[in-house]
């Protein structure tokens, strides 16, 4: 299992970011998929979490109406859409599938996201 997460990058408080996550090493389509988010000294901690068919989206109250998860089962990639940016935002993000699963125990690289004016 491969998961490789871009898209980070310093923005100013109320820009906008798009993460972008290709998976590769397992049948992504049949996957439910989440964006996931560490600041140092904390534990991950999951943002927004998508279906395997995009069905249903859920997003913790704090970035809910800015964020916006979505999936390309063709391309093999997870999105987040991430507008209105807050101080608060600043974390390294990751994806992952259900952390139950044992092809997801191992984290990626994730991209860091930098809010700041």
């Amino acid at each position: 299992v491969q998961l490789v997460e871009s898209g980070g990058a310093l923005a100013q408080p109320g820009g906008s970011l798009r993460l972008s996550c290709v998976a590769s090493g397992f049948t992504f389509s049949t996957h439910d998929m989440r964006w996931c988010r560490q600041v140092p000294g904390k534990e991950h901690e999951l943002v927004a979490s998508i279906t395997s068919t995009s069905s249903r989206a859920n997003y913790i109250a704090s970035v809910k109406g800015r964020f916006t998860i979505s999936r390309d089962n063709d391309k093999n990639t997870l999105y987040l859409q991430m507008d209105d940016l807050k101080v608060e935002d600043t974390a390294i993000y990751y994806c992952s599938g259900p952390r139950y699963l044992p092809i997801f125990a191992t984290w990626g690289q994730g991209t860091q996201v930098t809010v700041s004016a």
